[in-house]
Parts: structure tokens; C-alpha cells; sequence
């Protein structure tokens, strides 16, 4: 991936699972990483572990607020004073929101989901589409979900079906406003990929042997798939791919 030698790319989530493989696979292609984290500073250090001190930052930062978005952009961009690659990866997923749930526990999913997985983020790329449309273009990479596209299977997560069908229309509304200013934004919409969160819904749901069953491929996905797709996307190789969906699901749901 040569175009992803010396940009800047900054991860958020990047302290275990798809985002953790994120920032070791951009970073191994010669990008310099900022790996976000919530309080699990060790999983972000192990993630970038391999690069020279020089070519990483870690930041920690409350998704839970808004005003913490606002500061891991500013610490992000002041390390090297620009940012080339915005990789919107950290989420939530709570299960705990069926719909006989009281109004009080339903309210209380839907709120932290929706700010934690939409309100945060949406500050972060809009801070990443201002920079980028002023010095001359970047990327932003969202991840979505197949909850997002096809609607959630487990009915105590429909918030987070819901939230990451919200992240899928800004991040498409930002490819198609701003391609001319030079910014290009993609989604990657994982199936069951091998993370914590996964593992998670499969005890939810019945076990991985139940689950396993419904993929077509009778396995779940590694995480360094998804970001070897991420990688592509962020070395800007593919410029009129922009505003597209990419399905990780080993072609279980195909549209």
C-alpha cells in the first residue's frame, strides 16, 4: 500500500478488535497512527506496538461526550498538524433494549447508543471534512454494519441496528457533497467478524454453533480482513469508489 506511507490516520476504537487490526495493518504500510481509546490503554499500545515512537500517538478519550470528540480531534491534529485519514470505527453494541423493556431502560440504550455511536462520531467527521476540504482533501472511512443495511437480528440491539444505518447516511452524505473538494468517503459494513462484541451477541443469541450455522461460509470473519479493506480504501487507490457500501460478510447477506 504505498499511498499510506507517511499519512496520518487516525483510529478511533483502536484498542481491540477490527480497530485494533486497523491501526497495526495502516500502520506496518508505513502510515503514522493515532490509535483512540476509551480506557483500555494497553490494547491500544499492544495494537501499535510494532511502530517507532515517532510514528504513533495515543489518545484516550470519552465517546460518551462530545466535548471529548472535540478534543481528540484537536490532540490528533496538533501532532503533526494534519490528518489524512479519518477511521470512524468505535461503537457500542447494547443488547439490553427489547421491546417490552421499561421506557426507562429503552431510553437509556437508545441515548448512550445514539451518542456514543452517532453524536461522537458526527462531530469527529465533521471536524475531518473541515480540515480536509481546507488542505486540499482526505478520507473517512465508516464502519457501519450488516444490522445497518438489513436491520438487526437480535431485538434487544435495534438501536444499534439503527445507529449504524444513521453513520451509513453521513458518511454517504459526505461523499456526495464534498467529492469535489477533494474528500472521498466509504463505509465497510462487517457481518459477524471475530471480535469481543461478536462473541457477545453469539452467547445472546444461542452460541456460536447455532449462529455458525446461519453464515454461508459456517465461520466467522477474521478482523485483519476487514482492515486489509481498509487499508485499500485509505491509501486512495480507489478515488471512484467513493460513497460506496463495502459488505464484509462472507456472503451471507448479498444485496
Amino acid at each position: 500500500m504505498e499511498g499510506l506511507k507517511d499519512k496520518t490516520v487516525l483510529v478511533t476504537g483502536a484498542s481491540k478488535g477490527m480497530g485494533a487490526a486497523v491501526a497495526r495493518t495502516v500502520g506496518r504500510h508505513g502510515a503514522n497512527v493515532i490509535a483512540h481509546y476509551n480506557s483500555d490503554r494497553a490494547g491500544a499500545e499492544e495494537a501499535v506496538a510494532d511502530l517507532p515512537d515517532d510514528r504513533k500517538m495515543l489518545i484516550s478519550a470519552d465517546m460518551h461526550d462530545n466535548g471529548e470528540a472535540a478534543r481528540l480531534w484537536a490532540e490528533a491534529l496538533a501532532w503533526r498538524g494534519r490528518i489524512d485519514v479519518f477511521v470512524n470505527n468505535a461503537a457500542v453494541m447494547l443488547e439490553t433494549a427489547p421491546i417490552d423493556a421499561s421506557d426507562e431502560q429503552w431510553d437509556d440504550v437508545w441515548e448512550e447508543t445514539m451518542q456514543v455511536n452517532v453524536l461522537a462520531p458526527a462531530r469527529l467527521m465533521r471536524d475531518a471534512v473541515r480540515h480536509f476540504r481546507d488542505n486540499g482533501g482526505g478520507i473517512v472511512i465508516s464502519f457501519s454494519s450488516w444490522a445497518g443495511q438489513r436491520g438487526s437480528t437480535n431485538p434487544g440491539a435495534f438501536a444499534y441496528g439503527a445507529s449504524k444505518a444513521a453513520i451509513k447516511a453521513l458518511t454517504q452524505s459526505v461523499a456526495l457533497n464534498y467529492a469535489q473538494q477533494g474528500v472521498l468517503a466509504y463505509v465497510i459494513a462487517p457481518g459477524l467478524i471475530a471480535t469481543q462484541m461478536s462473541e457477545t451477541f453469539l452467547r445472546s443469541q444461542g452460541g456460536k454453533e447455532k449462529i455458525f450455522k446461519t453464515l454461508a461460509m459456517g465461520e466467522w470473519g477474521d478482523p485483519q480482513e476487514v482492515a486489509n479493506v481498509v487499508a485499500f480504501l485509505a491509501s486512495g487507490q480507489s478515488r471512484y469508489l467513493s460513497g460506496a457500501t463495502l459488505d464484509v460478510n462472507g456472503a451471507t447477506y448479498i444485496r
